[in-house]
């Protein structure tokens, strides 16, 4: 390791490669999903990049890999129990709504029709274009923080509209 943090890329090679039964090992004990055994040790193999700094050659190797490891799979664990909560498994994609008390695609089109250009300018940049806040606002020559404001505007005024 200490190769490794010196620049050593045979060494990391051989590392990556001397550590990989034990790790996958290690990991499949703490990885309730099989299929997720491979996300998690890449995970851990980049959280070992990032951190190969932080070691310390007069304490011993292992310990510390497995600490890391430790605290990956926690995290993936964690992450998958949230997801699990707000994921619904479906065996098709819901159908349209036709009626009911939604909105409609009539009723979404009059009310972006009210909305002010810049609003509506805003909910097409973010909604429609999938841009992130930032990449907007530098789009229509605003700053991040007065481009949020505008959003949140229009969709609060959608809202109002959509509810009537």
């Amino acid at each position: 390791m200490q190769r490794v943090q010196h620049g050593d890329r045979e060494a990391y090679r051989c590392l990556l490669d001397d550590i990989a039964p034990a790790l996958t090992s290690f990991l499949r004990r703490r990885t309730v999903d099989p299929h997720d055994l491979d996300d998690v040790y890449q995970e851990t193999l980049m959280a070992l990049h990032r951190v190969r700094h932080t070691y310390q050659a007069s304490r011993p190797f292992e310990p510390w890999l497995f600490g890391i490891a430790r605290h990956v799979a926690a995290d993936h664990a964690r992450r998958r129990r949230t997801r699990t909560r707000w994921e619904v498994v479906t065996d098709a994609p819901p159908e349209i709504a036709t009626g009911g008390d939604g909105a409609g695609p009539r009723q979404l089109t009059e009310a972006l029709a009210q909305l002010s250009p810049a609003q509506r300018e805003a909910l097409e940049l973010l909604q429609l274009e999938g841009l992130s806040l930032e990449a907007a606002a530098a789009r229509v020559g605003a700053t991040t923080g007065a481009f949020k404001v505008r959003a949140h505007r229009a969709h609060k005024a959608l809202r109002r509209l959509l509810e009537r």
